[in-house]
């Protein structure tokens, strides 16, 4: 890997729900103790079922909400320890593309003003013919800078968010499944766009998504999370699984040729209730290797391995 843009070390958050009048509040680890770092220029994927953390990390990485615990350095710079406004100096060099590409737009905004607003919040002058400028680097037409967001489709109104991250030349992007509402062809288009970007403006991508096809095609490392917790890290994305979560992950994922098709063993099992995670392994009622160990005592990630992973009973 080479050098680090990000240092994430043991960054956790919890959450406190609300109680009621015969209830009592609850708090549950949205994230846990997760470590991990991002090379310039690199792709990290990260991958998970659906409230496992993988969004709260994206949040937590760029400060858009603050960690319970652990720090986040950027570029030698601990941005978990900065002031408001050191923040915001800071954020100009990172951004985020948002899941939604509709909601994340304000619909009462041309995309001139969308593009702009970047700009403003920095307190920065616009450059001239910017906005074209913009709207050219993601393949869409400067005819449609006068254009609101409803009148665009689902994979120019990414495009049009993947724009305004980037206009600011940042160094670091997260990427919220910033596919997952597309269509399978625009999908296509997104990527590869994103990967142009990578190469012409030397990027760095935390990339979110639930999609382990995509991520392998994509990402240079996979990090696979788990009730909040990071479970294995793969350091290429040909590496063999060697957690039975991750192996399980890569089983349910299909392959396109009809002659590679084969039958999908579900894991048995409940999935614990965040807020009341067992005391042992987390994956321990789901996991075929499980042994008493697993349940007693939760395996640590080894961060220093080549090849990190939490289990007690690899593969």
């Amino acid at each position: 890997m080479t050098a680090p843009l990000i240092r994430i070390e043991a960054l956790g958050k919890r959450f406190q729900s609300g109680g009621g009048l015969f209830a009592r509040p609850r708090a549950m680890m949205a994230v846990r103790d997760v470590t991990l770092s991002v090379g310039k220029g690199e792709v990290l994927g990260v991958v998970g079922e659906s409230g496992c953390g993988k969004s709260t990390l994206a949040r937590l990485v760029l400060r858009l909400i603050e960690p319970t615990s652990g720090r986040v350095t950027f570029d030698g710079t601990e941005i978990t320890a900065l002031s408001p406004p050191a923040l915001r100096r800071m954020r100009r060099r990172m951004a985020m593309v948002f899941q939604d590409p509709y909601s994340s737009l304000d619909p009462r905004y041309t995309l001139a003003d969308v593009l702009a607003e970047p700009f403003r919040v920095q307190n920065e002058p616009l450059p001239a013919n910017r906005v074209e400028a913009m709207l050219a680097a993601v393949g869409l037409p400067a005819a449609l800078a006068g254009n609101h967001p409803h009148q665009l489709s689902g994979g120019q109104r990414q495009r049009v968010g993947i724009a305004r991250a980037l206009a600011l030349r940042p160094d670091f992007v997260v990427l919220d499944e910033p596919t997952a509402s597309l269509d399978v062809s625009i999908q296509a288009q997104i990527i590869a766009l994103l990967a142009d970007l990578r190469d012409r403006l030397g990027l760095s991508y935390l990339f979110i998504s639930h999609d382990l096809g995509l991520v392998r095609y994509f990402c240079d490392r996979i990090v696979v999370m788990y009730l909040g917790a990071v479970v294995e890290v793969l350091p290429d994305t040909a590496t063999a699984p060697r957690h039975p979560y991750t192996q399980a992950l890569m089983e349910s994922n299909f392959a396109p040729d009809p002659a590679r098709r084969r039958a999908i063993e579900p894991l048995s099992g409940e999935i614990p209730s965040p807020f009341a995670l067992p005391p042992g392994c987390a994956f321990a009622a789901r996991c075929p290797r499980a042994s008493d160990l697993c349940r007693r005592q939760p395996p640590a990630l080894d961060g220093d391995a080549t090849h990190p992973v939490a289990c007690f009973h690899p593969l």
